[in-house]
């Protein structure tokens, strides 16, 4: 009896052993922790970062998609990316997937800045760090603006085409009106045009807003313009979408490198048409600086360290930090010093083999 006793006291012991390593190494799966079915250590669950972008139609986003995976991984992030397709309710729903998904910071490029002010509260209760990028949103109070110095960007192409035609008729192109950047930039252009328009040497003939950065909005404007017989020096475009549609109508008219265009963004056809002297400039806005600076400055926040000196804006509510980066104007001579030196385009693609 007595060696009976001692058996099932054995086999309670090994019982309750067994249910106790059932558990750690249960406990342990769940975090992320312990040794897969070969023995090697699971590497513990990587911080997500959700990735919302308002489209991938303008060139540059592939771009800045590809930096920010690639410098999140090599910080030991998991990137989400979504695409709203320019749909801003589709964007909303996509970043409520990516705060169900425990993201644990939001990188958000706004289809409409007046629409995402609910969902970022939403997320910050929740304590997941919020950055608006390159596009700032509205009423929002985001832990951190991340983008150029969009001011910049409209004075350095107003004064460009200001150097090639200080007097005459000007017409302006402007970006989305749903886009703050678009007002940015245009402010930037009448800070250089205005004392010229105001002296009577410039006149704006035309002006306008491309929705969504259309170039059909340009190209139709233009090619208005030359129907009716309205004489224009310049046309002055807030990227190089817009100045694309623009100088697609001046070809039609034969006008195509008479009339100066600016635009931003340094888009391989623009710095086609820029060396074809078909547009005089556009505005290079190194991306890898914004991409990259917005992972580390995500994972600054993330381990609570103090935010990087930055500047701030008003978001309609709230003044939000302003981490800004600066652009370099780009035209047909410094093209190889900037484009080519950075690899931002190869050589043979900006020339096309004729170099």
């Amino acid at each position: 009896m007595k060696n009976r006793l001692i058996q099932i006291g054995a086999l309670l012991l090994i019982i309750i052993i067994a249910i106790g390593v059932g558990m750690l190494i249960a406990t342990n799966f769940m975090n992320g922790e312990g040794e897969d079915k070969r023995g090697n250590e699971k590497v513990v669950e990587k911080p997500m970062i959700g990735f919302s972008i308002d489209s991938m139609v303008i060139e540059r986003w592939h771009r800045d998609v590809d930096i920010v995976k690639a410098k999140g991984e090599e910080m030991g992030f998991d990137v989400e990316v979504v695409n709203a397709y320019e749909d801003g309710d589709k964007q909303v729903d996509q970043i409520r997937s990516l705060i169900k998904e425990g993201a644990d910071a939001l990188l958000i490029l706004p289809h409409d800045k007046d629409q995402l002010s609910a969902v970022v509260e939403e997320a910050r209760r929740q304590g997941i760090i919020v950055i608006a990028y390159d596009r700032l949103i509205a009423n929002a109070n985001v832990d951190a603006y991340v983008s150029f110095d969009n001011m910049a960007v409209g004075e350095v192409l107003a004064q460009g085409i200001l150097d090639e035609v200080p007097s005459g008729n000007y017409v302006v192109i402007n970006g989305a009106p749903s886009d703050n950047n678009s007002t940015m930039i245009q402010e930037g252009f009448y800070n250089i045009l205005q004392p010229q328009i105001d002296q009577g040497m410039i006149k704006v003939v035309h002006e306008l807003w491309a929705e969504d950065w259309r170039e059909d909005y340009a190209y139709n404007a233009v090619r208005r313009l030359m129907e009716d017989g309205v004489e224009v020096d310049a046309i002055i475009c807030a990227n190089d979408l817009l100045a694309e549609g623009a100088i697609s109508a001046l070809s039609e008219y034969g006008l195509a490198g008479e009339i100066p265009v600016v635009g931003q963004d340094a888009n391989i056809s623009a710095c086609q048409r820029i060396v074809e002297g078909k547009q005089l400039m556009t505005v290079y806005k190194p991306l890898k600086n914004l991409a990259e600076g917005s992972v580390e400055l995500i994972y600054s926040l993330l381990q609570d360290e103090s935010m990087i000196e930055s500047d701030s804006i008003n978001d309609g509510s709230y003044d939000v930090p302003y981490v800004k980066f600066q652009v370099i104007p780009v035209n047909i001579d410094n093209m190889r010093e900037t484009i080519i030196k950075d690899f931002f385009h190869n050589e043979e693609d900006v020339y096309r083999g004729d170099q």
